[in-house]
């Protein structure tokens, strides 16, 4: 049964009063910033905006962001890349889906937020422009530059048709895809038991770092534990967030990296059609990621302070050119994978980040998955059996290599941007979906 933005409002209302819900939102406010608009309201609004989402300009679809703010809450002397650039029209124009339409390809969605007020008398009117600038989008993205976050206020943003999300802020609360209502309820990539599979690759990478700390003849700062896992979830993010904005989909495999060589000759799990030599190009993924670790532990070392850590927030703001340097070669070898997805078959990696080839055509001899288990939380815990069936040769061939190499795991994206990571837990094949919150380009 399809879902439409009255049930998104029945949806939303219902989360208000969850005490679960209200538990999130505190990590973003103390308590729930505002009010939602009356029901009858709420819903005009999500229909008007679910009506654009329908329309055309000059075949382009309609894409745009709303926030219902007033303007005199917003400084006049702030704009990106640091804060948001107000603008106000000297006369409120209606809110309908045919002034949405036309201002929609002036308010780009990725820059820009249409701003709209609540009359008691006229109702919603749109009172201008806000510049946001992009660094909005790292979140899912991936990458290091700080950015603002929106006000705690209501957002909605149309990213295609039938696809409207509903935020505080920049935190999502909930969004309507493909007639379905999702929240944004997992992220794959906090789960313990990935963490766990990439252990032995992250105690290597810190031996790594031992052996040039050790030869340096500076004090280096210590690495907070955490900095190399986020920083290479980020490019991982930016890969996938490249294969999605293709709208070709594709598949990323990674294997043991035992299995390097195995895999590159005679076997009977998958043919690799473009393989890569075994030179230190293709570990450039892992050099990369060990040069900012160690420049970062180097530009914060401190002979005074011996103990000092640095991590993640010090990556982010740091403007040595050493770094910045870095992390442009690091998303644009991303970028790269990300581009190798773009034909048939998959790309593949180890866990070490090692770039085997890609065309990889997983076997059709390998047994085939009648059922698979549907993660519905992060940890895998909780899961229901569902029939392998009903999804494409890109999914099924991910459950059958993942049946056959209990240690190797895929994630597939498909050409209407859903991500889902297929791997062997709790003793059955187990997929996660990256729950999507409708932006496009995410």
């Amino acid at each position: 049964m399809h879902a439409y933005p009255l049930d998104l409002v029945d949806f939303v209302y219902e989360l208000w009063s969850d005490p679960v819900f209200k538990e999130r939102i505190n990590s973003v406010a103390t308590d729930l910033p505002f009010d939602l608009p009356d029901r009858a309201l709420f819903e005009h609004i999500l229909s008007t905006c679910y009506q654009a989402s329908l329309m055309q300009e000059e075949e382009r679809q309609v894409m745009l962001r709303i926030i219902i703010q007033v303007p005199e809450s917003l400084p006049l002397e702030e704009g990106p890349p640091s804060g948001l650039h107000r603008l106000r029209f000297n006369k409120p124009r209606s809110f309908n889906e045919y002034e949405l339409h036309r201002l929609a390809p002036a308010a780009d969605f990725y820059r820009t937020l249409i701003g709209v007020t609540i009359d008691h008398d006229n109702g919603p009117q749109i009172w201008g422009l806000i510049h946001s600038g992009t660094r909005w989008m790292q979140t899912e993205h991936g990458g290091k530059k700080t950015f603002p976050p929106l006000p705690l206020s209501l957002v909605i943003i149309v990213s295609g048709p039938g696809q409207i999300t509903v935020c505080i802020g920049s935190e999502t609360v909930a969004s309507l895809n493909n007639g379905q209502i999702n929240t944004p309820s997992m992220d794959i990539f906090s789960a313990r038991w990935l963490s766990e599979s990439m252990a032995d690759i992250r105690s290597e990478m810190r031996q790594l770092h031992a052996e040039a700390r050790a030869a340096s003849p500076k004090t280096w700062a210590n690495l907070a534990p955490d900095f190399a896992k986020k920083l290479g979830q980020q490019v991982v993010r930016r890969i996938i967030s490249v294969i999605r904005n293709s709208h070709h989909g594709g598949s990323l495999v990674y294997l043991p990296h035992e299995m390097g060589e195995e895999i590159s000759g005679k076997n009977r799990y998958m043919t690799i059609k473009y393989q890569f030599c075994a030179e230190e190009p293709r570990h450039r993924f892992r050099s990369i990621m060990l040069r900012i670790v160690n420049t970062m532990a180097e530009l914060y070392g401190d002979p005074e302070d011996p103990d000092k850590i640095v991590g993640w927030n010090e990556y982010v703001t740091c403007q040595d050119e050493a770094i910045e340097s870095l992390n442009e070669a690091i998303f644009d070898v991303a970028h790269f994978i990300a581009a190798l997805a773009a034909i048939d078959g998959a790309v593949v990696m180890t866990k070490r980040q090692e770039l085997v080839g890609f065309g990889g055509v997983i076997s059709g001899d390998i047994d085939k998955v009648e059922t698979v288990a549907r993660a519905m939380n992060t940890e895998g815990t909780l899961t229901e059996t569902v029939p392998s069936e009903g999804v494409g040769t890109r999914h099924r061939a991910a459950y059958r290599l993942c049946n056959e190499l209990h240690d190797a795991f895929a994630i597939v994206v498909s050409q209407d941007g859903n991500v889902r990571l297929v791997k062997w837990h709790n003793g059955t094949v187990t997929y996660w979906d990256q729950t999507t919150t409708g932006v496009s380009g995410f």
